[in-house]
């Protein structure tokens, strides 16, 4: 039982040896220990701030980039109906080029008929006439065979005929 109870100076003696560590550990090593505590404490909230203020940083980044996907897909529309309009005025003035160009051609084929068939009526006309002129020269030189026909004619036209 000697071991449970407590004998004085062993009680004394461990307590100047622990005031003695107090001491030393007091005067020494624990300024040095809560500097350097408090150093690793500043660091670590450092530490934590640059994360908070990358990641809003990032969130920031973020919809930064999403802002600038949302303009570039606005950009990207736009300039596709710019495309397109422009595709519908080229196809729109080539169509109305191409109904002119068939308008004239039209005209012009119009034109050329009116020529031909002109030129036609005027060949019928002179063929017809010359036609016209054989017959009667055959008519008049067979009617006109014999000398009392021929006379006989003469007077007729002679009557009809006013002399002024």
């Amino acid at each position: 039982m000697s071991l449970l109870t407590p004998n004085p100076g062993l009680i004394f003696w461990m307590l100047v040896v622990f005031l003695l560590v107090v001491f030393i550990l007091a005067k020494f090593a624990w300024k040095p220990i809560i500097n350097g505590l408090k150093e690793r404490e500043n660091e670590i909230q450092g530490a934590l701030d640059l994360a908070e203020r990358t990641r809003a940083e990032m969130v920031k980044l973020k919809a930064d980039n999403e802002k600038l996907i949302v303009e570039a897909n606005a950009i990207r529309d736009q300039i596709l109906r710019d495309a397109k309009d422009a595709a519908d005025r080229t196809i729109l003035e080539s169509k109305d080029k191409a109904s002119v160009e068939a308008q004239k051609m039209i005209e012009s084929a119009r034109e050329a008929i009116r020529n031909e068939q002109q030129v036609a009526v005027a060949k019928i006309r002179k063929e017809v006439a010359t036609l016209s002129l054989e017959i009667a020269e055959k008519v008049l030189n067979r009617e006109l065979k014999d000398k009392e026909a021929q006379e006989k004619l003469i007077a007729e036209l002679a009557s009809s005929a006013r002399l002024n």
